[in-house]
């Protein structure tokens, strides 16, 4: 279930945090799957929300209110086949197109969701690079 942005939380314990980020129970959590799944998210880079386009904004208020959402493919899973995300089970991520102002189709940018809280990534050139939004900045 996704968590609107405008929804803090505290922060995690470490079996809710095991459970959330490798889908997991803490007791069969080891120090090197929680490494790598670090790894792997500081490898995508990250963006501060403010240095979005304001489409993305757009993008990301109308996730928060659960749609309606202007193209029938948004919300649709998205299957990491490029790899560039962590790893995750099938269905955890999903895809919303970032409007492109000019754009004859939905365009390249889009904003990935993942199950987590504020685990948000921005691709303005279809799944090529990959950013998680900085909601602190």
């Amino acid at each position: 279930m996704r968590i609107p942005h405008i929804v803090r939380t505290s922060t995690l314990g470490a079996a809710l945090a095991s459970t959330l980020l490798l889908g997991t129970p803490a007791v069969a959590a080891t120090a090197a799957p929680s490494v790598t799944s670090v790894v792997a998210v500081q490898s995508v880079g990250s963006i501060c929300y403010g240095d979005l386009p304001s489409e993305a904004h757009d993008t990301i208020d109308l996730i928060d209110q659960g749609g309606p959402f202007p193209y029938p493919r948004d919300g649709i899973v998205f299957t990491n086949r490029e790899g560039a995300l962590p790893r995750q089970h099938s269905g955890y991520y999903h895809e919303y197109t970032v409007i492109t102002p000019g754009a004859p189709t939905r365009g390249t940018r889009r904003i990935i969701t993942g199950e987590q809280d504020h685990e948000d990534y921005y691709t303005g050139d279809h799944y090529r690079t990959f950013s998680l939004v900085d909601f602190s900045c």
